[in-house]
C-alpha cells in the first residue's frame, strides 16, 4: 500500500482502501493491522524520513528505490511506534519483504539502516 501510495502520490482513505482490498481474501485482522501502518507511517512520514535520512549515510532518500524506501518507512513507523512488536521481529519482516519485493542487495542496506535506527531509539529510551 505505502509504495502504490508513494508511486502515485496518494493519499489513504477508505476508497483506497476498498479499491486495494477488492481482489484479496484477508481477514478483518490482517487488513486492520495492514492499514495501521500504512495509516502511522503517512501520519508521521515526515519525522520517519528524518530518522531514515539520519541513519542511511550517503543515501538520499528520493533516491532509494520506490520499494526499499517504504519498506524503510514501515518498518521505522514500526520500531518507533509500535512498542508491542520485538525490533528483531520488526527487522526481519521488513528483510522477508525486501527479498520478495526487491533487488538483491537491499536486503542488506535496509537490515543496516533498521538496526541503527533500532539500536538509537532503544539508547534514547534508556537515557530517558
Amino acid at each position: 500500500m505505502l509504495f502504490q501510495l508513494d508511486f502515485n502520490s496518494e493519499k489513504p482513505g477508505e476508497g483506497f482502501y476498498a479499491s486495494f482490498w477488492h481482489p484479496l481474501d484477508e481477514p478483518d485482522d490482517v487488513r486492520a493491522f495492514a492499514e495501521r501502518i500504512v495509516e502511522g507511517t503517512v501520519d508521521h512520514q515526515e519525522e520517519i524520513d528524518s530518522i531514515i535520512r539520519r541513519h542511511a549515510e550517503n543515501w538520499v532518500l528520493e533516491r532509494m528505490a520506490l520499494v526499499d524506501r517504504n519498506v524503510l518507512r514501515a518498518a521505522a513507523y514500526e520500531l518507533l511506534y509500535e512498542k508491542d512488536t520485538p525490533p528483531a521481529v520488526v527487522i526481519n519482516e521488513a528483510l522477508e519483504i525486501a527479498k520478495k519485493f526487491s533487488m538483491k542487495e537491499s536486503s542488506a542496506f535496509i537490515n543496516g539502516i533498521l538496526d541503527k535506527i533500532a539500536k538509537s531509539e532503544r539508547k534514547a529510551e534508556s537515557s530517558n
